[in-house]
């Protein structure tokens, strides 16, 4: 049985995604299969693939449908689903074109999760160009509370602290092996027996926050999720959202979505109004659209 599935969703990063796969492809101690799901690129990244790579499978969606979207056609060629196919692999990989991962570290995060099979999702260190750590790659569910603390400047302004540091567990050493809620979906790797509980990302979200939704519904599932800094990957970061206006409306727009999906129901009228006003004041007219005309969520 195949050990990993491997999905990468490219969005005009051809560069990047050449050098992603070649590292992909030097990995050792592993057995894999690497699917491709190309956004409706226009630089040539669907051709690059085709011809450098002829054992790399290609997925070409004719519109950008988002992350969760494309990540959900790789995830379904790979046998994965609500139930998953006999024939899947044992884990499945989203990973990021603007990554590069060391020979070992495919190899070395299997055996992470092998070694405890609570284990349900599980991310490596992510490390930026410049050596420091990608703060994404670790992270608590933003609750109200923790939401509040990140928009009014405290987790910035107190990383150390306990309380206010939450958001990206900044009071944590960055090398210590940790259960947390969330890793990031640059390198999220899903045991099957998890997907098959929970099902594939929720395509409400079109970036952003897709990641964390289906860490949350792992966690409810029983699963755990775990961030392994024994394992560094190499993460450039927004190599394609940095040239998409729409990135940042969005990323608000998921925070709503996800505030409403999962704990809009239990938070009080005068706390709600307080986090719809600073998404508001955030996100603007993206969020406003959403707040009167919303999202229809799917049943839980």
């Amino acid at each position: 049985m195949t050990d990993l599935g491997i999905v990468i969703v490219n969005w005009n990063t051809r560069d990047l995604l050449r050098r992603c796969l070649q590292t992909v492809l030097a990995s050792q101690g592993v057995t894999f299969r690497v699917i491709v799901v190309d956004n409706a690129s226009t630089d040539g990244s669907p051709d690059m693939v085709r011809a450098e790579f002829p054992g790399v499978d290609l997925i070409v969606s004719p519109v950008n449908g988002g992350f969760a979207y494309a990540n959900n056609l790789g995830l379904r060629a790979l046998g994965f689903e609500r139930g998953c196919a006999e024939d899947a692999p044992r884990y499945a990989l989203l990973l990021n074109p603007d990554t590069e991962v060391p020979p070992d570290a495919l190899r070395e995060m299997v055996a992470f999760m092998d070694a405890d099979p609570r284990i349900g999702v599980a991310g490596p260190k992510l490390v930026l160009p410049d050596g420091s750590l990608d703060l994404a790659c670790r992270r608590s569910f933003p609750t109200p509370e923790i939401s509040a603390y990140r928009m009014l400047g405290l987790s910035r302004l107190f990383p150390r602290s306990r309380r206010f540091g939450r958001y990206n567990l900044t009071y944590l050493d960055p090398d210590l092996v940790t259960e947390v809620d969330s890793v990031v979906g640059a390198y999220m790797q899903v045991r099957r027996e998890a997907i098959a509980s929970v099902g594939l990302l929720d395509e409400v979200y079109f970036m952003y926050a897709e990641d964390i939704d289906w860490a949350y519904r792992v966690k409810q599932a029983g699963w755990t999720v775990w961030y392994n800094p024994r394992v560094t990957v190499l993460h450039v970061k927004r190599a394609a959202s940095r040239r998409n206006p729409r990135a940042q409306r969005e990323f608000y727009r998921a925070m709503l979505i996800f505030y409403r999906r999962h704990y809009r129901a239990g938070t009080p009228l005068w706390l709600h109004s307080l986090i719809l006003l600073g998404l508001l004041l955030k996100g603007g007219r993206a969020i406003w659209t959403e707040i009167w005309n919303p999202t229809p969520l799917p049943a839980a």
